[in-house]
């Protein structure tokens, strides 16, 4: 015996009902959807999602998951250890040195200045935003923190 020879058992399957093909064949004239209504029409039926009228599940429910707040100020965060990097001694780090050094794309873009690694570099800062570490590190190294905290 092969794969090929496998047949379903006698009288386990039957012939699908062909609908709407004369009276003789029994379901003819209505083909089995009974008489008038809606469900007897063509692309008749609530749908799956329909709740007799109630505002259905799918759209009571939030599209996406979280709130998220319209007024956000999103900063960019840039540490101790980039200015260590690009910038020298006496420099003044402010959105014009920050885009000229490649830190950041626009001179408006609001920075704030984190404490990860270290500094040894006496540097003026004068940005949006500065951490507390970030702070205690930069005047450390004999550099001065000037927060403008201008965020449009």
């Amino acid at each position: 015996m092969q794969l090929k020879d496998i047949q379903p058992a006698a009288k386990s399957t039957h012939p699908r009902k062909r609908l709407g093909r004369g009276n003789a064949s029994g379901t003819g004239t209505t083909a089995g959807r009974g008489t008038k209504g809606q469900l007897s029409r063509s692309g008749g039926g609530k749908g799956d999602a329909f709740e007799g009228g109630q505002n259905p599940l799918h759209m009571r429910l939030p599209k996406l998951p979280g709130f998220k707040n319209i007024n956000r100020k999103a900063y960019l965060p840039v540490n101790v250890d980039r200015l260590q990097e690009v910038f020298s001694a006496g420099d003044t780090v402010n959105g014009e040195s920050l885009k000229e050094k490649g830190v950041t794309k626009y001179v408006t873009t609001p920075v704030k200045i984190l404490g990860e690694g270290e500094l040894n570099k006496k540097l003026t800062v004068v940005v949006e935003k500065v951490s507390k570490s970030a702070k205690a590190k930069i005047e450390a190294a004999g550099g001065t923190v000037e927060e403008t905290g201008n965020v449009k």
